[in-house]
C-alpha cells in the first residue's frame, strides 16, 4: 500500500516520508479499512513536530481520523462489515500505523458506520473533534432548555459543538474573532456570535445570554477566556476546557471559581472510559443519522503523497474546518 510515514519527529517537510509498506492484515477483534481520507488534527502535528509527545514507535504513520470502507475482517468480527462504510477515530492512538495510507487494521469498535449521506472526506472530519464536542456537552447534566458557550465557535471541535449543543435543545453563544469566522458559526447554528477581540466582548455574551446566564461552556483555552467565562456563566455551571494555549502553566482565578460553585473539568478523550467513548460515538451516530443537514466543514484537501503540505496548512493556524489527506485518488492540492 502507498503511506506516508515518519521515523523521526522534526518539521513536516523534513520528516515524513511518502513510499511503499505492506498491507496489514487484520488481527483478531479487528477490521482492516481501506482509506478514502485521512484528517489532519493540530495534535497530529504536534506528535510529529514533537510538541508534547515523543516518538512512542521507530516508524510512524500519523493521523487518527479518516474513513474509508471495511475490506477485510480478523477472528470474532461479523463477515457482515465487510463493504460497510466507516468512519474512525483513535487510528493512531495505541497503534503506530495511523490513517495516513491506504489502508488501517484496528479494533472494530474504533469504526461507526457512515450514513449514506455523508461523504468519505466529510466523515473524516468527524473522529476526535465531534467525539470531543459530544463528550464536552452530555453527561449526567441535561442541556436541553440551557445557555451553552462554545469559544472558538469556528474550530474544529468548536463547528461541531455548536450543531450538537442546537441538536441538544440548549441557546447556543459562540465566540469567534474575525467575520470570516463569525459567517462560519452562524453557519453551524449558533445563536449568537461574538467576536472575542471587542472589548465589551463579554457584556455582549451576557446579553446574549439573558438573566439565567451561561450554564455550560465548551472552552478551547481555560486560562485564556477566563476573565470572560467567569464574567458571564452562572453559579454551578459546568465549564469544560479541552485544550491548552501558550499560557497553560498560568494560574487561574481560583476564589472566583470557587465562590461560583463552578465544576471546571478537563477533557482528554483518550483518558475517558472505553464505556464514555462508546456513549459518545453512539451520540455522535444518532446526531449524523437524524441531522442530514450536519455540516462537516472541509478547509483543503491533498493528494496522500502532499501530506506534508497538509501539516503546513494546519500549522498555519488559518484553517476553516478540517484539512484532509486524500488516500486514494489523486487530487488538486488545496482544492475545496
Amino acid at each position: 500500500m502507498k503511506a506516508v510515514w515518519y521515523e523521526r519527529q522534526g518539521l513536516a517537510q523534513e520528516v515524513l516520508i511518502y513510499g511503499e509498506m505492506e498491507t496489514p492484515l487484520p488481527g483478531p477483534g479487528e477490521v482492516r479499512v481501506r482509506l478514502s481520507a485521512s484528517a489532519v488534527n493540530p495534535a497530529d502535528a504536534n506528535r510529529r513536530s514533537g510538541r508534547l509527545h515523543g516518538m512512542e514507535y521507530a516508524r510512524i504513520i500519523p493521523h487518527s481520523d479518516g474513513a474509508g470502507v471495511v475490506d477485510a475482517v480478523g477472528e470474532g468480527v461479523r463477515a457482515e462489515r465487510v463493504g460497510e462504510r466507516v468512519w474512525i477515530y483513535f487510528g493512531q492512538r495505541g497503534r503506530a500505523f495511523g490513517t495516513a495510507a491506504q489502508y488501517i487494521c484496528l479494533p472494530e469498535e474504533l469504526a461507526s458506520e457512515l450514513p449514506d449521506h455523508v461523504s468519505e472526506v466529510e466523515g473524516a472530519c468527524l473522529g476526535i473533534p465531534c467525539m470531543t464536542a459530544c463528550c464536552a456537552l452530555f453527561d449526567e447534566k441535561p442541556i436541553a432548555g440551557s445557555v451553552v458557550l462554545v469559544t472558538g465557535g469556528a474550530g474544529a471541535v468548536g463547528h461541531y459543538a455548536v450543531q450538537l449543543a442546537k441538536w441538544g435543545g440548549a441557546k447556543v453563544i459562540a465566540t469567534v474573532s474575525g467575520p470570516e469566522k463569525a459567517a462560519h458559526a452562524r453557519r453551524a447554528g449558533a445563536d449568537a456570535v461574538i467576536d472575542y477581540t471587542q472589548a465589551d466582548a463579554w457584556q455582549q455574551v451576557q446579553g446574549a445570554a439573558g438573566p439565567q446566564g451561561v450554564q455550560r461552556v465548551v472552552d478551547v483555552d481555560a486560562v485564556a477566556n477566563s476573565e470572560l467565562v467567569l464574567k458571564v456563566v452562572s453559579d454551578g455551571a459546568t465549564w469544560v476546557s479541552y485544550a491548552i494555549g501558550p499560557q497553560a502553566m498560568a494560574a487561574l482565578p481560583m476564589a472566583q471559581i470557587i465562590r461560583k460553585n463552578l465544576t471546571l473539568r478537563g477533557l482528554y478523550l483518550a483518558g475517558l472510559s472505553a464505556a464514555v467513548r462508546r456513549d459518545a460515538q453512539l451520540g455522535v451516530h444518532r446526531w449524523i443519522h437524524e441531522t442530514p443537514g450536519a455540516i462537516h466543514s472541509v478547509d483543503r484537501r491533498f493528494p496522500l503523497h502532499q501530506t506534508a503540505q497538509a501539516h503546513l496548512a494546519v500549522e498555519a493556524k488559518n484553517k476553516l474546518g478540517t484539512v484532509v489527506v486524500l488516500c486514494d485518488s489523486p487530487a488538486e492540492p488545496n482544492s475545496p
